[in-house]
């Protein structure tokens, strides 16, 4: 990733492949990201308010000065000088001392014109070894880029290919599969019209032919049952004739027979009467101890009188039966009372 910077600007480079950290001032640089860091330094001057109180001299003499430092050293040391040249020839101090001290100044100068090159020519150099492994990164970049990009369309284009093959491939089987297909249902075709030809001669030798036999049989059957019909209604009409002669006899015999009950009741009235009584009262009396007959269990209650036990039992039934001729005198209007208080009376 590229980085660009002003003319009152410096960065600094550091991390893999930059020990020690490469600075540029003005300029471009490429950095690696993750595995390398970037500073800014600004360049613009700087201005330092310099204030010294009782400041001894070498010969033990206190000043105070009080100045502004500045990037521009030269100009900063003739100002301080200006301001502190009056004062030290009071103070006796020599210009000899004063030539030294512009020797010096001189020779410090020079120094730092010549560091400072040094450092320019450095930093150029620096920043030209930072430019060409920029530009070789790059080149590294791009050539790894175009390599991938190679083997990508290579791939793309394999797979292409294998696809446009698959589809031909898949269009051809699938042609051989209709004709195949079409080969089949000729075939079945055919085989269905053979089998059609089999099954209509089949049908000529089982059913054609047996049906004029089967015709004879239904027709010869026919007149069978005919005959048998026509015989079974003359039997069914003798039979009916007999039973209806069989059914007048017996009429005439049970009319006969209730003509003598009737004379019998008339004559034996009271005690006919008491004959069909005595004759239904058991079925009655078991009619009525039907449902005590299907009770699992019956439960006595004495109320303190009377006796207790099954003579209980039988004495509801027996009055049952007592209060059944006035039951009946209400349900038919006959009155059956007088057999049952009336003595029997003979003839």
């Amino acid at each position: 990733m590229f980085f660009t910077c002003g003319l009152n600007e410096a960065m600094v480079v550091s991390g893999f492949c930059r020990s020690p950290p490469v600075m540029v001032p003005g300029g471009r640089v490429f950095v690696f990201p993750c595995i390398q860091q970037i500073r800014r330094i600004f360049l613009n001057t700087l201005t330092l308010n310099v204030k010294s109180e009782k400041i001894y001299t070498r010969h033990g003499v206190p000043i105070s000065v009080t100045g502004i430092a500045q990037e521009d050293r030269q100009k900063f040391s003739e100002q301080v000088f200006k301001v502190a040249s009056s004062g030290l020839v009071n103070m006796g101090i020599s210009v000899a001392q004063t030539a030294q001290v512009q020797k010096d100044a001189r020779i410090g100068e020079a120094e730092a014109k010549r560091d400072a090159g040094i450092r320019e020519a450095k930093a150029k150099q620096e920043k030209v070894s930072a430019q060409s492994l920029s530009e070789i990164e790059m080149a590294k970049t791009q050539r790894d880029y175009e390599l991938t990009k190679a083997t990508h369309d290579i791939e793309v284009s394999t797979y292409q290919a294998q696809a446009d093959l698959a589809c031909q491939l898949q269009m051809q089987i699938e042609e051989q599969r209709v004709q195949v297909q079409v080969v089949e249902q000729a075939q079945q075709v055919a085989v269905q019209e053979q089998e059609i030809a089999w099954r209509e001669k089949e049908l000529e030798a089982s059913v054609r032919k047996p049906r004029y036999k089967l015709d004879c049989l239904a027709e010869a059957e026919k007149s069978q049952l005919i005959m048998q019909a026509e015989a079974e209604a003359e039997s069914v009409g003798m039979r009916g004739e007999a039973e209806a002669f069989a059914i007048g006899a017996r009429a005439r015999a049970e009319a006969e027979q209730m003509a003598k009950k009737v004379e019998a009741f008339q004559l034996y009235q009271e005690a006919a009467q008491l004959d069909m009584l005595l004759e239904k009262l058991p079925q009655v009396a078991e009619e009525i101890c039907g449902p005590l007959i299907s009770a699992n269990k019956i439960t006595l209650v004495s109320i303190g009188s009377g006796t207790m036990g099954a003579a209980t039992v039988t004495g509801e039934v027996l009055d049952i039966l007592s209060n059944l001729p006035e039951s009946v005198e209400r349900l038919t209007g006959v009155s059956i009372s007088p057999v049952n208080h009336k003595p029997l009376q003979t003839a």
